[in-house]
């Protein structure tokens, strides 16, 4: 009999300095992320924004230690929860498929049909759903069921969504707990939830539930607090000639100082292992941003990675997976329609200078827009005369 297999999905992210540009490369060629009129463009687009965003992306990582940690902790979380599944009686193989860097999500599925896995849970590392994250690998996984046979034999079952499982919502409780334990005034620090954010038309026109279930997980996890402290939900990393998801952390946390607040305790709601948005992003930039506002106490919630309580949460839902009817492809939720690039009617600009965006739809938004300008002479830029 075949074995059973439990696939973790990522994004991926560059080791070293030398596989920033390829690991950028790797992320705008996707056309799920840009969505591009002509084809063609797809490639030399992803070249001429890979490397000319390579050095700066590189100087980024520099400040993290020069590579990302999530291969790493991804592979340290596949060992956790190997060793959850057996205590919980279930025998399974478990695999890491990332986007965009190595190991790609296609190693992991030609090592799944080595392995002769017969049964399979496809697990993204994604507490809540969005087309970009979790929607882009499912896309990637149907088409390679769709062109390969012997991987319609293999039953499988997603996991689209697990934000609000208790065994999650209770470990990230916990982790806010401490930090705020850590406050000289625990019960008044304001409690800043910063959520990956994206453009505001997947939401509105494409149907993506991302924000309805990160507005659902704060409330989950404050309930679960059980703590009077104040709290907000903002969005990171805004970058492109388009609206995102609002109100932007950089633009709350200077309010919330001028506010009176003096004691931040920052939750990455959408992160659950460290990378270049929480120990770059949030840990860097962000506290700068908040220390010249006035914010005197600034405290991070560290990302979950392999915390127990959450492992075993993984665990159950694998077990609840195997147990339930299986969810495919076709249960997934998809664009509704084509997402408008940019809006003629407006034009936003926003830049952070984190590199590794989990969606990437912020500088590839803009290149774009900047492409068509230079091949059509028209546009905002022309008008302002900066081109």
């Amino acid at each position: 009999m075949g074995q059973t297999g439990v696939l973790l999905l990522n994004l991926g992210g560059p080791d070293r300095p030398e596989d920033v540009r390829p690991f950028l490369y790797n992320l705008f060629s996707d056309p799920e992320i840009i969505r591009l009129p002509f084809r063609w463009l797809q490639k030399p687009l992803a070249w001429f924004i890979s490397t000319s965003r390579a050095r700066k992306s590189q100087a980024n990582y520099a400040q993290i230690g020069g590579g990302s940690p999530l291969r790493r902790i991804t592979e340290q979380q596949a060992k956790a929860l190997k060793a959850a599944l057996a205590d919980l009686g279930i025998d399974a193989n478990l695999y890491i498929g990332m986007r965009y860097w190595h190991p790609f999500t296609e190693e992991a599925i030609a090592q799944i049909k080595l392995d002769n896995i017969r049964k399979l849970v496809i697990l993204p590392l994604y507490p809540q759903y969005s087309i970009s994250t979790s929607g882009s690998s499912f896309r990637l996984l149907e088409a390679l069921w769709e062109n390969d046979p012997a991987l319609r034999q293999i039953h499988y079952t997603l996991i689209p969504a697990w934000y609000n499982h208790p065994g999650y919502v209770a470990a990230m409780a916990e982790l806010i707990r401490r930090e705020l334990d850590q406050c000289p005034n625990p019960d008044t620090a304001m409690v800043f939830f910063s959520a990956h954010g994206v453009p505001k038309s997947y939401v509105t026109e494409a149907g993506d539930p991302y924000q309805e279930q990160i507005e659902a997980c704060v409330r989950l996890i404050m309930n679960a607090l059980g703590r009077p402290n104040p709290h907000v939900l903002a969005y990171q990393s805004r970058v492109g000639p388009v609206e995102w998801l609002q109100p932007y952390t950089e633009d709350i946390i200077p309010e919330l100082a001028a506010q009176g607040v003096k004691t931040l305790v920052v939750v990455p709601i959408s992160f659950i292992s460290e990378h270049i948005e929480t120990l770059q992003e949030i840990d860097i930039e962000y506290r700068e941003l908040a220390e010249e506002a006035g914010i005197e106490i600034f405290r991070r919630v560290p990302a979950l990675n392999d915390h127990p309580g959450f492992i075993v949460a993984l665990a159950q839902l694998v077990k609840e997976s195997l147990a339930a009817p299986p969810r495919t492809f076709a249960d997934v939720n998809t664009l509704r329609k084509r997402v408008k690039l940019y809006p003629q009617e407006r034009w936003e600009w926003g830049m952070t200078s984190a590199a590794e965006r989990w969606n990437g739809r912020l500088a590839m938004l803009g290149f774009l827009a900047l492409i068509i300008e230079l091949i059509s002479g028209q546009g905002p830029l022309h008008m302002l005369g900066l081109l």
